[in-house]
Formats: structure tokens, sequence, C-alpha cells
């Protein structure tokens, strides 16, 4: 959510921001609707003043029976009663008024998506983020490169059959070897990140409506969320919306900054929007696990956290040894709580693309004003709102899918990354 007086002061250039992000929401109605809840909030004060001013005059004013017996004339008894019962009234009266306002102006609030900060390259979709960089060598083999399903199946490692059987499309089977990997994956990721002082967590996977809505994502996107509506709670998408919301309503020292959790999660996900996009394998289903990234920072650091966050997902890749490239997500593509976000896409030999494993967003103060986190200012003593921002270590799936692919052999067997072999105990698949 964004600062009002914000919005008042910069009313352009937050309707060129929401322009960026393709989100439509009517500033100028949600700056109208604000002038008459400030007029109206105003209005109503003032005659609950005058009603205080009254009440102490009803206290004071001779009841009937005291007037008759000192013979003094009621009609200001009279007077003070049928003031009071007209400003309640009038009271009563505009508080519905009042109260609708404020619903369809936090309704609009809420629309708002987070702004994109300056280096935010313009753009209308993915086909307009720009490339950064490439980095690592691509691996060259003397034969045609397998997708990971023709590898996985061959080797017993992924099941998508008998996980459609008894879950539909989109779930798989990670099997043998696979999960061994899948845990190997894990360690390292907590080992390297809890050198940086990341706190291990394992988060719940579901949370509130209201700890969901706070963390942006029902607005636009929440036909991608599960909702259990028995229970009236949501699967998270990723354990950041879990974390995020943990710290609601409290303040931080600065002294405590940066705050870094790595959690760890099962995620679900709808993949409303991808009818027909890879079913096969296992790249885009409805529950996976991941390592995921999260920092609570000073306003003033976000920017730097989000390059260390970046540096973090680099490294883990290059321990790995898969290609990628780096790539600056456009403002069209970002969703609601970003201001800024990179993805990493890893070289997929089988499919001959890149193909998104990490990303990493700044959303600046959009999540914690709607949580209401926020610091005590060293200096001022004031309080301040918190920085807050994510990113992933490893999506599990998605890594099995790039070390198989970049890691095959000719005869069918697939290396296991030197990185992982001490985790795993063994250095080949098949």
């Amino acid at each position: 959510m964004l600062d009002i007086k914000f919005i008042r002061q910069n009313p352009d250039k937050v309707k060129e921001g929401i322009a960026k992000k393709q989100a439509k929401v009517d500033i100028d109605r949600l700056l109208e609707l604000d002038a008459k809840k400030k007029a109206l909030t105003k209005k109503i004060e003032d005659l609950k003043s005058e009603q205080n001013k009254i009440s102490k005059g009803v206290k004071e004013a001779p009841t009937k029976t005291e007037a008759i017996a000192k013979d003094v004339d009621s009609q200001m008894y009279y007077e003070t009663i049928t003031s009071a019962r007209n400003l309640k009234n009038e009271i009563k009266g505009l508080e519905p008024e009042l109260e609708r306002i404020a619903k369809e102006l936090e309704e609009l609030m809420r629309r708002i998506p987070n702004l994109p900060l300056e280096e935010v390259p313009d753009g209308k979709d993915d086909t307009q983020n720009v490339v950064l960089r490439e980095e690592g060598k691509k691996p060259e083999f003397d034969f045609k490169p397998r997708d990971h399903m023709e590898i996985a199946e061959a080797l017993d490692l992924i099941d998508t059959k008998r996980a459609a059987k008894v879950a539909g499309t989109r779930f798989g089977y990670i099997k043998g070897k696979a999960a061994l990997l899948q845990f190997a994956l894990i360690n390292l990721a907590f080992e390297l990140l809890m050198k940086e002082k990341f706190t291990p967590v394992v988060p719940p996977v579901m949370l509130k409506p209201e700890m969901m809505e706070a963390m942006g994502y029902t607005e636009r996107g929440g036909e991608e969320i599960y909702f259990l509506e028995k229970d009236n709670l949501y699967l998270i998408g990723t354990s950041e919306q879990s974390i995020g919301a943990m710290h609601q309503g409290e303040i931080f020292e600065e002294s405590e900054f940066p705050k870094r959790y790595a959690g760890f999660s099962t995620c679900f996900r709808r993949e409303a929007g991808a009818y027909g996009k890879d079913t096969r394998g296992i790249l885009r289903v409805h529950q996976f696990d991941k390592v995921e990234m999260f920092s609570f920072c000073h306003p003033d650091k976000s920017r730097e956290e989000h390059k260390f966050l970046l540096a973090m997902e680099e490294k883990l890749m290059q321990a790995l040894k898969i290609p990628y490239r780096v790539l600056n997500i456009c403002a069209g593509d970002l969703g609601d709580p970003a201001a800024a976000k990179y993805d990493i896409e890893a070289w997929m030999p089988g499919q001959g693309e890149y193909r998104e494993t990490h990303s990493t967003s700044n959303t600046t103060d959009y999540q914690m004003r709607r949580l209401n986190i926020k610091y005590r200012d060293t200096k001022t003593k004031k309080l301040e709102f918190v920085h807050a921002l994510n990113g992933t270590a490893f999506a599990i799936g998605r890594m099995l899918i790039a070390i198989i692919e970049n890691y095959q052999q000719e005869n069918g067997s697939v290396e296991v990354p030197k990185v992982l072999q001490k985790y795993t105990g063994f250095k080949k698949i098949g």
C-alpha cells in the first residue's frame, strides 16, 4: 500500500507508475474520496465537540422538577435536550456515509500496485525484460541432449503418470536418488545462507486471509492462490508470504537490520494462467518445494540488499556450475508488491532455451505498511516503515531439471554436481 500523503502530493507520478504496471486505478476518484473523507471526518469531529459542550450544559441545566420547584423557566432545559438530540441524530446520519466513503477509498488504495523504481526498464510484458548478462559455459554434447523427463523416466527419478493418477495433472513423484538430490540442494542452500546470518525457518504453509491480503497477492493474481473455504485459510505460493507476515504489528530496532530469514516450505499454485503450457515434466506444477530468502531492512539499504540477494542467487548457481543469465524485469511484468525485480534463468540444453529458476524482488515498504511493521529511527526516535525483500535460493523442482539436463551423459546417466556430492554420497545417477 502506498502512503496517502505521497499520493496527494504526487498524483501524476502515481498515475504514471501504475500505468507502467498496466494496472487500472482511478486516482482522481481516490483523491476525491480522500477529500470527502477528510471533510466529513472534520464535520463529525466538530459536531461531537459541540455535543460534548451541550452534554456538559445538560448536566448543569435544571431538570423540569427543579425548575418548577425554584420557579425557574424550564425552557433552557428543553432547548438543551433538543439540541443534544438533534446533534446525536445528525452524527448518526453522517457516520454511514463516512463508512461508505472510507470503504471505497480503502478498496482503491489496496488496488494500487507498488510503483516501479527509476532503474526498472519500461515494457509491457516479459518479451521486454532486459538481459543484463550471461554467466557460465553452456555444456557441449556429442549427442542430441534429451529433456529432463526423457532422462528421469528412464532412470525412474520422476513419475508424473502415477502422480496424475492419484492427484491429477501438474504433480509428480520425486523418487530415489532425485529425492536425495533434493535434500542435497536444501543442505547446500542452508549451509551457504547461514554464513550470511540468515536464520533458518520452516513457516506455516497456511495463512489467514488478512495476512495474504496484506502481502499484496489477492488484488491481482488471486486466481493463482489455493483457498480452503471451509477453514478460511490460504495455501502459500511461496514462504515469502508467511515469513513477511511473521512480524505483523511489531517494531524493530535499527540495530537488528538486516534481519534475514531462509525459509523452507512446500508451495502451492494453481497455475491458472498456464493452461496448456509446460504440461510435460515438473517445470510448472501445482506443488513444489523451495528455499526462499527474506530480508527486513532499513529503507536506505534496500537497493543494496536487493543486489546482495541477487549475488546470493548467483553464488548458488555458480556453485552448481549451471550456466544462466540475469534479467532486469520490466515494469509491465512486475507483480503488485514489487518495485524492482531481477530474474535468473538457467540454461536448459534439453529444451534449447533459458528458463526461469530464481527471482528476487524489492517490495520497499508496500507490504510493511499493510502489515504495520516499523522500526525506531536511532536519531529521531520516530517510527518509520521497514523495507522488505525476497529472493529464491532454490526452487527445487526447477533446479532438478537444470541439473539433469546440464549434467546428462550420452549413456543416459546423470553426473552429480561436485558441490552436492558430499551431501548425496554418490557422484552419478544411473
